[in-house]
């Protein structure tokens, strides 16, 4: 079921940055937890991104930390991803999640999705 709305996807080049955002309001208060996935072609779903709603506290997939950032706006709702240096391994359809816990990683933990928004990164 689609909750959350992503949007800020597009096509960059190599070495550049994207801002992603993720409307939340469609989140129930329960679930603390906001993450960023994504998906390559052919390749299944991983974890780039979590955030605690409540106390910001993040964890990065080893392969963006350093270039990626997520945060949240709570006025307006909203998580962000910025991406910068991006590379071309970065290509896939990004997804917002939320869900219980803390700084889970795995898919199955995030019962609460977007419809993705896709980003390419040209070599």
């Amino acid at each position: 079921q689609a909750q959350l709305v992503e949007s800020g996807g597009g096509l960059v080049q190599a070495g550049g940055s994207l801002r992603l955002s993720c409307d939340a309001s469609g989140r129930p208060f329960s679930r603390n937890a906001m993450a960023w996935f994504r998906q390559a072609p052919g390749k299944e779903r991983v974890f780039v991104a979590v955030i605690m709603w409540s106390s910001g506290s993040t964890l990065y997939a080893d392969s963006v930390k350093g270039r990626f950032t997520i945060s949240r706006d709570n006025a307006k709702n909203t998580v962000n991803l910025q991406m910068n240096s991006l590379k071309p391994e970065d290509t896939a359809v990004y997804y917002c999640a939320a869900g219980r816990g803390w700084l889970y990683t795995g898919v199955e933990l995030y019962d609460y999705w977007g419809q993705g928004t896709q980003v390419t990164v040209s070599a």
